[in-house]
């Protein structure tokens, strides 16, 4: 079973978050002619899959997602058609980790061919990565653990490559906030001002507050902390009118020096004394959609590592830089590290990913999967 088969195949399921399409059906059959043991598991309206293969320690497992992004505007290829032109396999997923799927499945092949490895291999596949993420991984999770199964290690196949697959190794992830203000004040005419307590200056001075304030110099592993604003929205059209509120929201992706809880409390904090200070009401609420995490450089990330350059002549770049994954969940249940292909088209019109680099990744992953159970990192 060749790696490019199976990614044109699973490219060839339109299966944009929630929707399986069928790609979870192409990938089970592939794992069940190679000895899985298959469990689907429906969340909600996701759909997932959990597959493993032997069961002694120590365990290794392969996680990531079929489900895709909306296609958008702007492609010159059809996007489900999963075309190779000029070796380059173009098409929704090809990057953002159809490919990397396939290439999981195609190094276990590989390993197979030589015999059963002492020890058991396990896919962890969701279709919810690139939605709310409530009914993929962390259901799965949940599942495993309520049947008392455990996972030694984990590679997540995200996208997390520069140019070539395999020069960065994600170890960690920032944490995510996302908050949203309201600033209550007293609506009245924009003639009598003393008359009405106008909320836009208030807001101002918290936005240029928060904006201004240096969170971090970063860490060991992470760059510094960010403040973002997304929006400043009043929605007053009247030219003559005071309005009553005032609204913004903004994200904070943190490193290990903070919590959410730590962050959330001095957002909190700045709010109310402005607030004192103003006369107006603020309103703070907060969602944290993953918080920092670090796998600690050690025996496992040093084998990834030492496994990489043996394959492409270079050893990768340790990274705890970009959005989240659902490594942030994994890493509640055993040592997490990504590894994938350069992500440079993922999520894009025309998203593709040479066949060279499919190829590459596999000979990666065959290669950490015969390492690995030589000599266990435990």
């Amino acid at each position: 079973m060749e790696a490019l088969d199976l990614a044109r195949a699973l490219i060839r399921r339109p299966s944009v978050t929630p929707a399986d399409a069928g790609a979870l059906d192409v990938l089970e059959a592939v794992l069940k002619e190679l000895g899985f043991a298959c469990h689907r598991l429906k969340f909600g309206e996701v759909d997932n899959l959990y597959a493993r293969l032997g069961s002694d320690a120590p365990h290794f497992c392969f996680a990531g997602h079929t489900d895709v992004v909306p296609v958008g505007e702007g492609w010159t290829k059809d996007p489900f058609a999963a075309e190779v032109k000029d070796g380059v396999l173009y098409g929704r997923g090809a990057a953002d980790m159809k490919s990397a799927i396939a290439a999981f499945a195609a190094a276990v092949t590989r390993l197979l061919a030589q015999g059963k490895p002492a020890g058991s291999i396990s896919f962890l596949i969701t279709g919810d990565e690139e939605g709310v993420a409530t009914d993929g991984t962390v259901k799965m999770l949940e599942w495993l653990k309520g049947r008392g199964e455990t996972i030694d290690h984990c590679v997540v196949g995200e996208p997390t490559s520069v140019a070539k697959a395999g020069d960065t190794l994600k170890i960690g992830r920032r944490g995510s906030i996302n908050f949203k203000v309201t600033v209550t004040g007293v609506q009245g005419h924009v003639g009598y001002p003393h008359k009405a307590t106008n909320p836009i200056p208030v807001l101002a001075e918290l936005v240029t507050q928060l904006a201004s304030h240096k969170l971090d110099k970063g860490t060991d592993h992470f760059d510094p902390s960010t403040l973002a604003f997304t929006t400043v929205d009043v929605g007053n059209a009247a030219t003559n009118v005071i309005p009553g509120e005032a609204h913004a929201a903004f994200n904070i992706r943190f490193n290990d020096r903070h919590t959410p809880e730590s962050l959330t409390g001095w957002v909190n904090d700045r709010a109310a004394q402005i607030a004192h200070r103003s006369g107006c009401q603020i309103a703070v609420t907060a969602k944290t959609s993953g918080v920092a995490f670090l796998t600690q450089p050690g025996k496992f990330t040093q084998l990834v590592s030492d496994t990489v350059g043996g394959v492409t002549g270079q050893a990768p770049l340790f990274s705890t830089s970009g959005g989240t994954s659902d490594a942030r969940f994994i890493k509640d249940f055993c040592p997490v590290v990504e590894l994938g292909l350069a992500g440079a088209t993922m999520h894009k019109s025309d998203e593709c990913v040479p066949v060279a680099e499919i190829q590459s990744l596999t000979d990666i992953y065959a290669a950490l999967l015969a390492a690995y159970f030589a000599k266990p990192p435990l």
